[in-house]
């Protein structure tokens, strides 16, 4: 078999058509060219036997698919046999799939939970070997499923704000776009005001415009106001029309009604980039942007507010999915694909070896094996949702207390207050936690608190936060975080090179039980380092047990356990001009927590600050 050295990376598309999956890829591809790590090669696709001509070509190291079955049925089954059985190539090449109609369900389906152990599955119909959905909701339970964020262009506009009101939308003649809504609303709050809709033929499901034109008609029979103008077209906009369209307008509002299994609508891609304030309705393709503050969302907010309120509110989604950091996503996929394609599975182990690469790298698996976590169900939303005027007093800290320390049942008594305040705000979660490893979160929940007056605006990071009731409860208080972790988008020392990521810019870092669970903590300090402010602070707590060498016993899912060495000298080396905050009281001759009836050791938290 011949040894792959190629960097060109297949991107497999159909032909050009009228068509959203289309304008998906093409776009995607034409930004993935500008990869200074990767040569990605953008190829139109309408059988195998050109996509082996192509690899012959190109000799590509990983193919990446456009997919969908409409628009490249000729993928039904694995690719790469077929083309064995054919003589058109020898060579294995990993096959990815883009899937755009994805959902957390489908994306699960190839992980099980047995016996406290996880049995890894092929997707639904096996067709990849790794999957990829520009889905940024997405929970990563499947280590065969990466994903990426959306791609937002750059485009300036250069067109002045209307002096009337121009309300915007457009999309395909697909059901329930809900174009008609648009027409409803706008009368409602609008005497007068322009409405401008596109919806172009789409040559998949309705090349004749049958079904644009019959929305048209929809649309306009009801216009009752006088002072309300619709202007409806059917032309097919490139990028820069789309773009240009947009720019116009006062707001771009889009009132989807699908109900049914969906992926993240395109639309709001194009909106977002040309700087206009946009209204959504409360609806699953737009779970990207639901949460937004203030609302965007028609259910929330009147079309007047929303256009008040102006673009401000999606800066940071617009920027956190530019094509810089979609490239830097596709590169570390590639990356990460190429490093479990290289370790050959033996007949024993199969999967399970091919993607030890990866695992080994999730920080928070949902395994019901996890040291502090019960069980590895979803978060009930109830948990999620921010409530106003909570009152929470610090606790009272004794004399010559140290926050570095061992969080033991003398400090549980202490953090009493606090636990019972997590209690009260994410009841669902903490129902599923071990009751005695829930000072930790009470720790840093009052830790974070404690310092957040000592900063002007300060920038937070929670590094790990998936199912984290300290981060859970301070965002449910209104306490702006940034989150990490690898079950929700990277690992820390991923997010530490992403390139929208400003080195030194955090006040401060928290961290409840995870370090312990990454197999290189120097590299994980080293991120934290990288990442934290002058003057910035870092809170943590880890697994401690101060006798504990490598071959002791400790839970499976530790790579290790801490001992005071470790964190005086060699965890505190690994950070530039960082000093406890105090005096530090790691001395615990007998811990007293004990996990399955047969680890026993303790909890401890470092808190350091990076001097100015």
């Amino acid at each position: 078999m011949p040894k792959l050295e190629s960097k060109n990376i297949l991107f497999i598309s159909h032909k050009k058509k009228r068509c959203g999956i289309y304008e998906f890829g093409k776009n995607i591809a034409n930004s993935l060219q500008k990869s200074q790590k990767y040569n990605f090669i953008y190829q139109e696709c309408s059988s195998l036997k050109e996509l082996a001509e192509s690899i012959k070509e190109h000799n590509p190291a990983a193919i990446i698919y456009n997919y969908h079955p409409f628009t490249i049925p000729w993928v039904t089954t694995r690719i790469m046999p077929r083309i064995y059985r054919n003589n058109l190539t020898n060579i294995t090449i990993p096959q990815i799939g883009i899937i755009h109609e994805i959902t957390q369900d489908l994306a699960d389906r190839g992980v099980n939970y047995k016996n406290n152990f996880i049995i890894f599955r092929p997707m639904h119909n096996s067709i990849f070997d790794f999957y990829v959905t520009p889905d940024p909701t997405l929970l990563l339970k499947n280590p065969l499923v990466y994903k990426t964020g959306r791609l937002v262009k750059k485009y300036e506009n250069k067109q002045a704000l209307p002096d009337n009101i121009i309300i915007g939308s457009f999309g395909f003649a697909t059901a329930n776009k809900g174009f008609e809504d648009i027409i409803i609303l706008a009368q409602k709050e609008f005497d007068e005001a322009t409405i401008k809709i596109n919806i172009p033929l789409a040559d998949f499901g309705d090349e004749n415009g049958i079904k644009a034109k019959q929305i048209e008609n929809n649309c306009r029979e009801l216009i009752t106001k006088p002072g309300i103008k619709l202007e409806i077209t059917h032309e097919f906009f490139e990028d820069e029309k789309v773009f240009d369209f947009l720019a116009a307008n006062s707001i771009n509002v889009f009132l989807y009604k699908d109900t049914g299994v969906r992926g993240i609508s395109s639309v709001t891609d194009y909106a977002l980039a040309v700087n206009r304030p946009i209204a959504i309705s409360k609806n699953s393709m737009f779970r990207h942007i639901l949460n937004l503050n203030p609302s965007i969302c028609i259910e929330d907010n009147s079309l007047k507010t929303i256009i008040e309120n102006g673009a401000a509110v999606l800066r940071e989604a617009k920027e956190n999915w530019s094509e810089e950091n979609l490239i830097w996503d596709y590169e570390r996929i590639i990356d990460s694909v190429l490093k479990i394609k290289s370790q050959k599975p033996t007949a024993k182990t199969g999967v399970k070896t091919k993607i030890k690469a990866k695992i080994k790298k999730i920080l928070s698996l949902p395994n019901i094996e996890h040291t502090w976590i019960v069980d590895a169900k979803t978060v009930n939303n109830d948990d999620l949702k921010t409530i106003s005027n909570i009152s929470y007093t610090l606790v009272t800290l004794p004399a010559n207390f140290s926050l570095n320390r061992i969080l033991n049942d003398k400090a549980r008594k202490i953090y009493q207050p606090a636990i019972i305040k997590l209690w009260e705000l994410v009841p669902k979660t903490m129902a599923k936690k071990i009751p005695a490893a829930n000072v930790q979160q009470a720790f840093v929940f009052d830790t974070v608190l404690r310092n957040i007056p000592n900063y002007s605006k300060p920038r937070i990071l929670c590094v790990g936060s998936y199912e984290d009731t300290a981060a859970m409860s301070l965002k449910k208080i209104g306490i702006s975080i940034e989150e990490v972790d690898p079950m929700i988008n990277y690992t820390l020392e991923e997010y530490a090179t992403k390139p929208s990521v400003v080195p030194g810019s955090y006040d401060i870092i928290f961290s409840t039980s995870v370090i312990e669970h990454d197999p290189d903590d120097k590299a994980f300090m080293q991120a934290l380092d990288k990442l934290l402010a002058p003057g910035g602070i870092i809170i943590m707590t880890c697994d401690f047990q101060e006798n504990w060498l490598p071959g002791k016993p400790k839970p499976d899912v530790d790579a290790r356990l801490y001992t005071s060495y470790d964190l005086r000298n060699r965890l505190l080396s690994y950070l530039e001009n960082c000093r406890l905050i105090d005096a530090p009281d790691w001395n615990c001759p007998n811990p007293d927590f004990n996990f399955l009836g047969k680890y026993q050791y303790a909890f401890a938290s470092l808190v350091a600050k990076k001097h100015l």
